[in-house]
Parts: structure tokens; C-alpha cells; sequence
């Protein structure tokens, strides 16, 4: 089960995530060499999230993915957001 989480501490924890404006949600923006390397890391997202089932909210275009992630359940951010955020980070370093 998730735990909710406040959203100030969560972004003091993650690097390059920032607040989504009007929403209890967090964001970020990833750059890769090109299409492949953005589907490739996409796909292993994807396996995370499928496995947690917390699903992130993205859009891709090219070599560019933008992540929002928040629980809709909690109405807020959890455990979960920064447990794939974490995830997301170490998949696209």
C-alpha cells in the first residue's frame, strides 16, 4: 500500500522534478540520443509500472519524454510516484 507523501519533501528528495502547476503532481523532462533510446528506456518504464501498477502519465515525441506522475487514488503524490521516479531516473541516466 502506498503511503501519502508531502509534495515539498518529495521533490527535496528527487533531482530535476518540479511541481506541476494546479495539481498534486510531479514532472520531468528526458533527452536521449535519439528514437530508439527514448522507446528503449520507455519499454523498461513501462515493465516498472506494469509490475507496480502505478501507471505514469507521458508523452514522447522523437528523442523526447515527458513524465507526470501522481496517485490518482491519494489525490496526491505516495510512495509510489517516488518509487518510479527513482526508477525513471536510474532507466534514463
Amino acid at each position: 500500500m502506498f503511503k501519502k507523501l508531502d509534495i515539498t519533501d518529495l521533490l527535496s528528495s528527487l533531482d530535476g522534478w518540479e511541481a506541476v502547476e494546479g495539481r498534486e503532481a510531479i514532472f520531468k523532462r528526458y533527452t536521449f540520443k535519439d528514437f530508439d533510446a527514448c522507446f528503449n528506456a520507455m519499454t523498461k518504464i513501462a515493465a516498472k509500472a506494469e509490475e507496480m501498477n502505478h501507471h505514469p502519465e507521458w508523452f514522447n515525441v522523437y528523442n523526447r519524454l515527458e513524465v507526470t506522475l501522481t496517485t490518482h487514488d491519494a489525490n496526491g503524490v505516495t510512495s509510489y510516484d517516488k518509487e518510479l521516479a527513482e526508477f525513471i531516473d536510474q532507466t534514463c541516466a
